[in-house]
C-alpha cells in the first residue's frame, strides 16, 4: 500500500469513478466517490438540468478537502473522484493534501456525450456536459498531473499510472 493521495478529475462521463475505483484497488487504497458527498440541493439542481456555480460547489469542495486532510495527516493513501473543473477548486482540495496527484481524464465531446447518454441511474443529465466543458480549466504547470484520453481503456489508464509511480520509485 502507498500513502499517496490521488484526485481523479474531469467532466461528467469521463470515467472518474471507474478509473478511481480501479486505481484504488491496484494500489490498495481507499476510494471515495466525491459525487456521493454532494448536498441534496446540488444533486436536485443538477438533476433538474441546472449547472452548479462556484457558490454551489464551495461547501462540497470543503468537505472533500477535509477527507483529503484526514488521509494526509494519518499518512493514509486515498483516491478521490471529483470533477475539480477549475484551478481554484483544485486549490481548495490541495488545502487538505498539498502534495496530491491529479489524474486528469479528458476526451472528445462525442465520446463523453455518448457515455453520459448510455448510463443509467445517475443524476447528471447529458445536457450539462457543455456547461462542464465551458467551466473546465485543464490542469497546468505545477499541478502534479498526469493526463489521459478517455478513449483508452480504464485498465490501461490505471496500468500507466501504476507504472509511472513505480518508475519514480513511489508506488508499491
Amino acid at each position: 500500500m502507498c500513502s499517496d493521495i490521488f484526485v481523479v478529475m474531469g467532466v461528467s462521463g469521463c470515467g472518474k469513478s471507474t478509473v478511481g475505483a480501479q486505481l484504488a484497488a491496484a494500489l490498495g487504497l481507499a476510494f471515495l466517490e466525491g459525487d456521493t458527498l454532494h448536498p441534496a440541493r446540488n444533486v436536485a439542481r443538477m438533476a433538474a438540468g441546472f449547472a452548479l456555480g462556484d457558490e454551489d460547489r464551495e461547501g462540497w469542495l470543503q468537505v472533500l478537502a477535509e477527507h483529503l486532510r484526514q488521509a494526509h495527516v494519518a499518512g493514509q493513501g486515498l483516491v478521490l473522484s471529483c470533477s475539480a473543473l477549475k484551478r481554484a477548486y483544485r486549490d481548495i482540495l490541495r488545502s487538505g493534501a498539498p502534495d496530491l496527484y491529479l489524474v486528469y481524464l479528458h476526451g472528445e465531446h462525442a465520446l463523453l456525450a455518448a457515455r453520459m447518454a448510455a448510463r443509467t441511474g445517475h443524476y447528471m443529465p447529458p445536457s450539462l456536459l457543455d456547461s462542464q466543458l465551458a467551466t473546465l480549466e485543464p490542469p497546468g504547470a505545477g499541478e502534479n498531473v498526469q493526463g489521459f484520453d478517455v478513449a483508452e481503456r480504464p485498465e490501461d489508464i490505471v496500468a500507466a499510472i501504476v507504472a509511472s509511480r513505480r518508475e519514480t520509485g513511489i508506488a508499491p
